[in-house]
């Protein structure tokens, strides 16, 4: 099997959420010199695009968005010693959290994988982080960057909250602030003071590799 057909069918486990044979895939594909960072954006990440895409189609429900989320899991469990030992220097360091309201994760977990194995510091403050919080941890950890993600409509509006409060506390200066989430939008992002807007944890890493 060639590399190619080998990230294909670890991308194939995630959007078939195919949990049992996932490890096993990416041990192969570690074993066959296949980087862990290339098993985790063009396998596994992939595989969780299409996840999403079906997800927004109405072909797949919060079930299998969850259990996508948890075959994802199981593969960075044996990626994770690849992508810490072939880390070089740190790309910058990243507070991120979903919005006060909101209980999605998925793609913030997504996006964190994929931003440790670009070297990314990440601080992850969960799920239903409010204003405060998020102020908190920007003046604790002193980040370059700031990752908000909301997948409700009717938590989008707590973003701005924490973007007013930043300014007003002074520790927006140096900061550059990515929004994720479906129904986020880049004029959004603009109206509410961001500095980028991304639809997936794929885009979003994208638009921070523009950055650097």
């Amino acid at each position: 099997m060639d590399k190619q057909e080998r990230l294909e069918k670890i991308s194939e486990a995630i959007t078939e959420l195919d949990i049992d044979a996932i490890p096993e895939l990416c041990k192969k594909a570690v074993e066959e010199g296949i980087s862990a960072n290339e098993i985790l954006l063009n396998g596994m990440a992939k595989g969780m695009k299409v996840v999403g895409e079906r997800y927004e189609a109405g072909e797949y429900y919060l079930a299998e968005l969850i259990m996508a989320g948890e075959t994802m899991k199981e593969g960075m469990k044996i990626l994770e010693p690849y992508l810490k030992t072939s880390a070089t220097r740190s790309a910058g360091k990243c507070v991120i959290g979903t919005a006060k309201g909101d209980l999605h994760d998925i793609g913030k977990n997504v996006f964190i994988s994929l931003l440790k194995a670009q070297n990314y510091e990440v601080i992850d403050l969960g799920v239903d982080v409010s204003s405060s919080a998020f102020t908190e941890a920007v003046r604790k950890h002193k980040p370059n960057l700031l990752a908000m993600s909301a997948l409700l409509t009717t938590t989008m509006g707590e973003m701005e909250k924490v973007i007013i409060e930043l300014k007003k506390q002074g520790l927006r200066d140096g900061l550059k602030i990515i929004v994720g989430g479906a129904p986020l939008t880049q004029e959004y992002a603009e109206k509410i003071g961001a500095d980028a807007a991304a639809h997936d944890a794929v885009e979003g890493v994208r638009i921070l590799s523009g950055w650097s």
